[in-house]
């Protein structure tokens, strides 16, 4: 496949890129170069392999959801270094 100077241009734009009119010539060479490359992986035959979804094969171990005791309002504020009524007081994060 070839790209033209035309495209690289837009690429570029897109992605933010700068460089010089030397420089775009050997860009679409190196570009042209990575789409034949991705190209040849369409004469693979994928049809008897599994899409990946992760390239992990670790699976996660769930567990069922359990009703437990929880902490009341008033238990978790006795701990608080600083509070407001019912509310924790923290520092300031925003200007």
């Amino acid at each position: 496949m070839n790209i033209d100077k035309d495209t690289i241009k837009k690429i570029a734009h897109l992605a933010r890129l700068e460089f010089d009119e030397s420089s775009a010539e050997k860009i679409s060479q190196d570009m042209s170069q990575i789409l034949d490359w991705v190209e040849k992986l369409n004469e693979l035959d994928t049809d008897q392999i599994e899409p990946l979804t992760t390239m992990s094969s670790e699976v996660n171990d769930m567990r069922e959801d359990q009703v437990g005791m929880h902490l009341s309002h008033d238990a978790a504020l006795k701990n608080a270094p600083k509070r407001d009524s019912k509310y924790f007081r923290v520092p300031k994060v925003l200007e």
